[in-house]
């Protein structure tokens, strides 16, 4: 099973491609029929750029004249566009410094390696479904000489509690914000105030995972500085939230930035230019950061009148995770075999041109099935009135395809 792009774990037509005999030499895959569809799709919640054609990925870099003088030297190893996006990002985040890193899987395990070093204790507190848990193939362990230790298997954020009475030491303590594979979920500022507080008591560092933490202020009801000024390190994504080509950004005190560097460059993260994704990232930053807040407030809409349609329409049983969502992203739980809702989704998307669910099913059980829902600015135009109609189409495109 590999982690794949669109945030999908699949294992087939793993190249993203999509024309017709593109994965197994037998016809287009389900993930490539999905992805063909969501890109003819008039009407779709979100229009992630990953998915896109190369020529409208292109075209991101003609908004750059925007952000950059274009007549400036193309940098060299970090300098330039690399150097004026870490100040960003800096600024942004109210730390010391910043440095640029092509992956988040990178940028973390040389920030709490060198946390390490500074505590002198190899091991980090994390949950158990933190992304370098589930999807990074034990890299801390086998690239970088740390020792993840798991404070909870539970499907929400640790609590104080927990990390204060963890039975083992650790040096550095690491929350990703939101928590990915548990439905996107934050604690609430004064839960996030007091674990922190509590690793402080523990004389523990705290590190924020946050590959998403662009998206938290609506939630938080804080602005970003405030937020990242509870850790004493921050990684942030420019994919994620902000539609960039990829690369990362660890933020926090200069002397760990410097310390950072170093390390960047003996894990062969000093790219020799990087000028397409830091211009993408600042494109990234101007027209995205300013709408997540609106995205967020949407999406409670759109998550509201989704439990509304399905179970209107006659579902069994159906669950959008969480209730009222943390961030622009959410999950849906349905009592279906993946493969069945799989193909109930590709077919609605093929014939009504409407897309609800883009992305791929997860089998979580026996007939049990998950999905994550993603609202950005092209779900702006859906009313809830909208949302519920669609969740209709697809309930009766479903109940056709278990009537089979």
């Amino acid at each position: 099973m590999s982690d794949t792009s669109d945030g999908t774990k699949d294992t087939a037509g793993r190249d993203g491609r999509t024309g017709p005999g593109a994965g197994d030499g037998r016809g287009p895959t389900p993930r490539e029929r999905r992805i063909a569809a969501w890109r003819r799709a008039p009407r779709v919640l979100a229009r992630l750029g990953f998915v896109a054609p190369l020529k409208e990925r292109l075209a991101l870099l003609e908004a750059a004249g925007g952000v950059y003088d274009l007549d400036e030297m193309s940098d060299i190893y970090g300098d330039g566009v690399v150097e004026a996006l870490e100040q960003r990002v800096a600024g942004l985040l109210g730390t010391e410094a910043a440095a640029f890193f092509p992956t988040g899987t990178m940028a973390q395990q040389v920030a709490l390696r060198c946390w390490a070093g500074r505590t002198g204790d190899p091991a980090v507190a994390l949950h158990a479904l933190s992304h370098p848990e589930v999807h990074e193939r034990n890299a801390f362990s086998q690239v970088s000489g740390l020792r993840p230790v798991r404070i909870t298997s539970e499907p929400r954020l640790p609590t104080a509690a927990e990390v204060r009475d963890f039975e083992e030491p650790f040096g550095t303590l690491m929350l990703e914000l939101p928590l990915r594979d548990a439905g996107f979920l934050l604690p609430t500022w004064e839960e996030l105030t007091e674990v922190v507080e509590a690793a402080r008591e523990r004389d523990a560092v705290v590190h924020f995972d946050g590959a998403r933490l662009w998206e938290c202020t609506e939630h938080f009801g804080r602005p970003l500085d405030e937020i990242a000024g509870l850790a004493d390190s921050v990684y942030v994504s420019f994919y994620k939230s902000l539609n960039a080509y990829g690369g990362a950004a660890l933020a926090g005190p200069a002397t760990l930035v410097e310390e950072a560097r170093a390390w960047r460059h003996r894990y062969g993260g000093n790219v020799f230019q990087q000028f397409p994704t830091a211009l993408s990232a600042l494109v990234g930053l101007d027209r995205e950061l300013p709408r997540l807040p609106e995205y967020v407030t949407h999406a409670r809409v759109v998550a509201s009148a989704l439990r509304e349609g399905l179970a209107a329409a006659g579902l069994p049983w159906s669950r959008v995770h969480p209730g009222v969502p943390h961030t622009h992203d959410f999950q849906v739980w349905l009592p279906y075999d993946a493969e069945v809702v799989v193909e109930a989704a590709i077919r609605s998307a093929e014939e009504t041109g409407t897309v609800l669910f883009a992305n791929h099913w997860h089998q979580k059980g026996p007939g049990l099935a998950c999905t994550e829902v993603y609202v950005r600015a092209e779900a702006l135009e859906w009313t809830a009135e909208d949302v519920r109609k669609a969740a209709a189409q697809f309930a009766e495109r479903l109940t056709r395809e278990t009537a089979r």
